[in-house]
């Protein structure tokens, strides 16, 4: 097999980066968090929309805030988390296209004038920006646990407002102890890729 990326790096990236349950109490810096986001802000959306936005969960009263609202599985492993990151899609994103994408600031106009239409857009890019945000949390050497399993109307209710849409939460650090669960299975290539 040959890929560019040298050994090591898919390692962290992939086959030994794990979805992490347990943390250490190593604080995760602003510093990391800010050097995530200049890694992952160049990887595609559509129309350059950028429509991820990211709310830091550090205090101990946010925290509070936010832990009745996961799932039972879940409120422990956010409860003790380093830093807690709730990722959302911006709706209203389309105010800033004529910016991010100064060769064809008509796009606004021309694709998104109904809130329906930016709201699906919103949604599938914040959740490529997502994926791409885990993968930069483990190229800092962190690990994440990004979850699903929460109460979505009383994250938005509590943390956001009605432009923005929780897309998951993300608990970040360095990995405890039994962090993982044992790897589940893939498909295998053949069972995935058909040539045409």
């Amino acid at each position: 097999m040959s890929l560019a990326l040298d050994p090591a790096a898919q390692d962290l990236l992939f086959r030994e980066a794990r979805t992490a349950n347990a943390f250490t109490d190593e604080p995760v810096t602003d510093e990391q968090v800010q050097a995530i986001y200049e890694l992952v802000k160049f990887a595609p959306t559509a129309f350059n929309l950028n429509s991820l936005r990211i709310v830091l969960v550090r205090s101990e009263e946010a925290r509070e805030r936010l832990v009745p609202h996961m799932w039972d599985a879940n409120q422990a492993k956010t409860g003790s988390a380093p830093l807690v990151a709730i990722l959302a899609a911006d709706n209203e994103f389309h105010e800033e296209l004529p910016r991010l994408l100064p060769h064809f600031p008509q796009a606004k106009d021309l694709f998104y004038t109904e809130r329906p239409v930016r709201e699906k857009d919103a949604g599938f890019n914040a959740a490529l920006q997502a994926a791409y945000f885990i993968l930069g949390v483990r190229a800092a050497g962190l690990a994440a646990g990004p979850m699903t399993g929460f109460d979505f109307a009383g994250v938005q209710k509590e943390f956001l407002d009605d432009d923005h849409t929780p897309v998951m939460i993300v608990n970040i650090g360095r990995p405890g102890s039994d962090a993982a669960s044992p790897r589940s299975p893939r498909l295998a290539f053949d069972e995935v890729v058909t040539t045409v």
